[in-house]
């Protein structure tokens, strides 16, 4: 991928199989077990057998190393293995990292999957407990002291300066937190299902760290979820309408930091997810007219604004109106908000499912469906098509 020239890689491989443990706040057993059962779902939904295997990619913060879930599940040899950083940012890049294994005949099928206890074991919200020293921390260190310790206060402060920009109220946020809990209760696989919200719950739940409500922070779940990626060719042989992989890219923009990127020129948008929108845009050919549903990552509600004004659905400070107005389908899964917290690899099974016309919040013809990873750290994105 490159931020100054179209790839190669779009339409080269596909998404032939998707597979989740339940969603849950005690899953009651290891994050091993729920990486294999995950694992062994979507190879299951693929037509596939563990035998077919030889990639395996994951997230640097998942416990279960790729030799040992392989090893667990059955798979045999293994060609390429690979574990992308920065947290839910690398959601679209392991489904990335495996369609580059495939285009070049690295490996045949990969497999990307992520598995956490993340209620009933760590839990991300509670923040920065303890560090060992790295370069890494050391952007920590300016914010820390003065009582900047959890994700919710650290996207507070762009939130902040966001609605203070635009002349907005906290409402604008309200808009996002409705819409995933709209599509999360009709969605029996959802945390929430059957438990809508309306703008005044969300105006009623406490704050966390002011502008952010409960109902803006995402939940924390147990589960796992697992994606199955093979050559565009193969695909066609598979039980299965293949998801096209249209386009792919990472970003990471100036000035990045791990969500406290407070000495950039501006706060009010994401450099890095703009560095990802370009990439895709060009790579594809399309533009945001072209898109059917979008599945944005929702860890906190300001960001999915954000998000939308970076890809160019809507202009600064509109994207409140814009989700109001219900313009894009959006999170037809419930969102991390509603559906689970799997570091956004449940949203890019919901795209699947859109495309497959399987959703059971199927937007009808839906042909193209933008995914995006974690926001306010270097991130990642894809374009999913029927291919046809």
């Amino acid at each position: 991928m490159s931020v100054r020239r179209a790839d190669s890689l779009g339409g080269r491989a596909a998404i032939v199989g998707i597979g989740a443990t339940e969603f849950s706040k005690d899953s009651g057993r290891s994050e091993l077990k729920l990486a294999v059962e995950a694992v062994r779902t979507a190879l299951d939904d693929a037509g596939l057998t563990p035998a077919d295997v030889d990639g395996l990619v994951t997230f640097t913060m998942d416990t279960s190393p790729e030799i040992t879930v392989a090893q667990a599940a059955g798979i045999g040899e293994l060609s390429f293995f690979s574990r992308i950083h920065y947290g839910g940012g690398a959601a679209c890049a392991t489904v990335q990292q495996a369609a580059l294994a495939v285009a070049s005949g690295v490996a045949d099928v990969v497999v990307c999957y992520r598995a956490f206890n993340e209620r009933s074991g760590r839990r991300f919200g509670s923040g920065v407990q303890h560090r060992e020293p790295t370069a890494e921390g050391t952007a920590l260190g300016w914010n820390l002291p003065f009582g900047l310790l959890t994700p919710a206060s650290w996207v507070a402060m762009a939130a902040q300066r966001y609605l203070h920009t635009y002349n907005l109220t906290p409402e604008a946020f309200g808009h996002v937190a409705v819409t995933d809990r709209h599509h999360a209760a009709r969605n029996p696989a959802a945390y929430f299902y059957e438990k809508p919200i309306t703008l005044a719950d969300h105006a009623a739940s406490r704050w966390i760290v002011e502008p952010l409500r409960l109902l803006d922070c995402c939940q924390e779940t147990d589960g796992g979820q697992a994606i199955v990626v093979t050559s565009a060719e193969r695909a066609r042989d598979l039980p299965q309408p293949p998801a096209v992989i249209v386009a792919a890219a990472q970003g990471a923009g100036r000035a990045q930091e791990q969500m406290t990127s407070f000495y950039r020129d501006g706060l009010t948008g994401l450099p890095e997810m703009d560095v990802v929108a370009r990439q895709l845009w060009r790579t594809s050919g399309l533009t945001p007219s072209d898109i059917d549903v979008g599945i944005l990552y929702d860890h906190f509600t300001p960001f999915v604004l954000m998000q939308l004004e970076e890809f160019g659905f809507c202009g600064p400070g509109e994207a409140a109106d814009f989700v109001a107005d219900a313009a894009l389908p959006l999170n037809t899964h419930g969102g991390q908000l509603g559906e689970a917290y799997l570091h956004g690899m449940n949203g890019i099974a919901e795209a699947v499912r859109q495309i497959r016309g399987t959703s059971v919040n199927q937007i009808s013809g839906a042909a193209r469906a933008l995914v995006t990873a974690g926001t306010g750290v270097p991130t990642s994105g894809l374009i999913l098509g029927t291919g046809g």
